[in-house]
């Protein structure tokens, strides 16, 4: 049976092929308008073993209107140019809605006006009340007015709005006349890719922007409940909705929820709201985090390895169904680093944004360091009944594009290596079940060659992510775990006080069952070796080579153990 399936339509030949298979498996991707971007997208993914994409959203906004009813910017200073075309019979819609609200029932009044944009097109499971709520289609945008009362609850139909006189929150979503998430969607079935849209976003605390704000969390449920509402009408049967994106990016640190407290973080409260809904409406949909690390030692609000695994089972707590930590490195935040690197001198590519000469000096402990202490805490989780799996963001940029054009305009960031990126991903090593990579567009696709360009020529590299020992029948030995390590392969194994490299081939491939819960690719070797001949507690470097004789980007860091 032909592994690839060929059409033509105006973006192209369409082509399904798996390629070149890497160790990263799901990508962020950013919004665009070229609906031709998307299949070339998909394609390049599907061609280095990609199997999930993730969407990046857009957040729920709090405006404030002109004295004819216009919305503002959000500086408040101006008409906002996207939802000024938003009129009924030459009214505004915000004032529409509320002439509405008022028409039924004198007593009925407006609080706020809430603003959401989108490049989805929803249906009819949009609306609760189609007397009050509706869609207005113009050129270049469809505008869908919801109302939803103050307090959040909500209601199932239209009666209360007449009935009594209540306060009220318009909510404009400017969104599109076809709809992205469909073709998305559509483009995952050809290519067997799992699409995690994104959530609506939290407003911001005004007094602290990376907390979500109180004020708005009823507002925002009511608006995720909507379009999950929708989204199930619409997609519950589709095999290529993989699940759910919470977008609202937060500090992986010690954080409390129990979900009766008033000490819970103000931010999981929402995720709470937000996952229930989605535990509701499209039930076996996970719901997906990507919090970040900060493991510099002198900056306040740092956290530890251990803080940082209560920060997971606080996340657990909420209902979310995948934690993915950012490795952080492309942000310099935390290093990636063996025990026994501690006292050498920090990656030149992060000095310029973290203190400390050494690695000891800079950082509370590596990108391996958190993961294991996260792997703890979810086994935890686990045992405690919360079906939740942790899986890898790897960075793919670095903090700084230097002398380089950025790869993102207006980030700031520069482009990156395959070898640092092979390095992040020896670093998570068995840890997780999946490593993800934030992002796509534009992080590899920029530069000559670009990063997917090197993956695509490069792809089969070992990469070996863990070692331990494991005896055989009466022979003692090493397995190792990892991507690209086939017969033919060998491994280099050095330590102080040896002067020349012992050199083992792989005696066997998968000759046990793996662990649970490895990522998509990686499998065991197994090589003859006696631990006896190295003192106890030495470190012990492993490289693995490929047939070809192609070396990992860096050695395993083994410390020995009788």
């Amino acid at each position: 049976m032909p592994d690839t399936t060929e059409f033509t339509d105006p973006c192209g030949t369409f082509d399904t092929a798996t390629r070149a298979p890497y160790a990263v498996t799901g990508y962020w991707l950013i919004p665009t308008a070229d609906h031709c971007t998307w299949r070339r997208q998909f394609r390049a993914i599907h061609e280095v073993g990609g199997d999930t994409v993730i969407r990046i959203g857009w957040g729920l906004q709090a405006r404030r209107l002109d004295g004819d009813g216009r919305v503002l910017n959000g500086d408040g200073d101006e008409v906002d140019a996207r939802y000024e075309p938003c009129e009924e019979d030459g009214v505004p819609c915000a004032l529409a809605a509320e002439n509405d609200l008022k028409a039924a029932n004198p007593g009925n009044r407006v609080s706020w006006t809430f603003v959401y944009r989108t490049d989805e097109a929803f249906g009819p499971g949009l609306f609760r009340c189609p007397e009050f709520e509706r869609k207005i289609v113009t050129d270049k945008t469809v505008f869908y007015r919801l109302v939803a009362t103050d307090d959040g609850t909500d209601d199932a139909n239209c009666a209360n709005i007449g009935a009594k006189g209540r306060g009220y929150h318009v909510i404009l979503i400017a969104a599109a006349h076809e709809d992205s998430l469909t073709e998305l969607l559509d483009l995952g079935d050809r290519f067997g890719v799992k699409v995690f849209p994104a959530l609506p976003l939290a407003p911001r605390d005004p007094a602290q922007k990376t907390r979500a704000a109180k004020q708005g969390t009823d507002t925002l449920t009511t608006l995720t409940r909507r379009i999950l509402q929708d989204y199930g009408a619409r997609f519950q049967d589709r095999a290529s909705l993989g699940g759910f994106y919470q977008p609202f990016e937060l500090q992986m640190r010690d954080m409390t929820y129990s979900g009766d407290d008033e000490k819970d973080h103000p931010t999981l409260k929402v995720y709470a709201s937000q996952h229930g809904i989605v535990e509701q409406e499209m039930p076996g949909r996970p719901v997906l985090v990507s919090p970040y690390l900060d493991a510099r030692k002198k900056r306040p609000f740092s956290a530890t390895p251990k803080q940082v695994a209560r920060g997971f089972e606080a996340l657990a707590r909420t209902g979310v169904g995948i934690v993915a930590p950012q490795d952080s490195r492309g942000t310099g935040k935390v290093g990636l680093f063996w025990p026994d690197e501690r006292d050498e001198k920090v990656d030149a590519r992060l000095r310029t944004v973290v203190d400390g000469q050494t690695n000891g000096d800079a950082y509370h402990g590596s990108t391996r360091d958190y993961y294991r202490e996260m792997f703890l805490a979810r086994n935890r989780m686990i045992e405690q009944g919360y079906d939740v799996q942790l899986w890898a963001n790897v960075e793919s940029f670095e903090p700084s594009g230097g002398e380089e054009e950025p790869c993102a305009a207006g980030s700031g960031r520069g482009r990156t290596d395959k070898e640092r990126l092979d390095t992040a991903v020896t670093q998570v090593g068995r840890y997780v079940s999946k490593v993800v990579s934030y992002m796509w567009s534009d992080f590899y696709t920029c530069g000559s060659p670009s990063l997917a360009e090197e993956i695509a020529r490069d792809h089969d590299r070992p990469i070996a992510a863990d070692a331990v020992r494991v005896r055989r029948d009466i022979q003692d030995g090493v397995e190792i775990r990892g991507y690209g390590i086939p017969m033919g392969s060998t491994v280099s194994i050095t330590w102080e006080g040896r002067e020349e490299p012992q050199v083992v081939a792989v005696a066997g491939v998968d000759l046990t069952a793996p662990p649970p819960d490895l990522p998509l690719g990686m499998r065991t070797a197994w090589i003859p070796f006696d631990w006896s001949r190295v003192p106890e507690g030495t470190w012990i470097h492993i490289t693995v080579i490929s047939p070809d004789g192609r070396a990992a980007a860096g050695p395993l860091h083994v410390r020995a153990q009788a």
